[in-house]
């Protein structure tokens, strides 16, 4: 049976990868008279995932990692002024008002009464809580996990303080690499929920096959998904 229902927050509760993307489009047409945009944003990937065991996961550090790459690819001639509309691009990143995904309220509702929910996502600690509470789902978790990387000790962690272990959890997301793989390596449920963009560095291979690794167009199905685990 399960007891325990992780969820990620960040494209798959709530918007967030499409404003990163529109940023990054910005970005490009600032940087357009340097280099081109393919290797623009070869480069910006390679300086996020080179700091992300410095600045982690979130706003703030993918802002640093477009100022540092503006830097390096104009060879530090870079204007001011870029600079200075890279800086409110994020800060407009930061105050853009949340937009769920759809039936994320619906499927989280269903599964409160008789689940542990939890939330449980990277990034950072101020916007996250920023963006749950103007979500209105916060009363709806019985815990929130903000974490630097989500890992197998992550999940075995996670969920044995919160019920009996990863075998009786499911953790639901987006994110084959941080939500599924290492949550169904645990011992527990994967549902993968694929959305349409999803950042390059969360990629990986489905474990198709796997007897504890489902998919699902959306998060409408949830519900039925769970109670039929729970029946078998």
């Amino acid at each position: 049976m399960i007891t325990t229902i992780g969820f990620d927050a960040d494209d798959t509760l709530w918007q967030n990868e499409q404003f990163f993307r529109m940023t990054q489009e910005r970005f490009a047409a600032l940087l357009g008279d340097f280099v081109e945009r393919d290797l623009l944003y070869e480069r910006l990937l390679e300086a996020e995932e080179r700091n992300l065991g410095q600045y982690g996961f979130g706003i703030k550090g993918f802002v640093l990692s477009m100022i540092e790459t503006a830097l390096d690819v104009t060879e530090d001639r870079v204007p001011a002024s870029v600079i200075r509309a890279l800086i409110d691009a994020g800060q407009e990143m930061l105050q853009h008002p949340i937009e769920l995904m759809p039936h994320a309220r619906a499927a989280v509702e269903a599964l409160a009464p008789h689940h542990t929910l939890l939330l449980i996502t990277k990034g950072d600690l101020l916007d996250q809580e920023r963006k749950l509470a103007q979500s209105g789902l916060g009363e709806l978790f019985d815990g929130v996990e903000i974490v630097s990387h989500k890992t197998v000790a992550t999940y075995t962690e996670i969920f044995g303080r919160a019920g009996p272990g990863p075998a009786a959890s499911m953790m639901v997301g987006n994110s084959l690499r941080s939500d599924v793989v290492p949550a169904i390596e645990a011992g527990a449920w994967g549902v993968f929920v694929p959305h349409e963009h999803t950042w390059a560095l969360e990629h990986d291979d489905a474990p198709e096959g796997h007897t504890r690794f489902r998919e699902l167009e959306t998060l409408e199905g949830l519900a039925d998904l769970v109670a039929g685990i729970t029946t078998e």
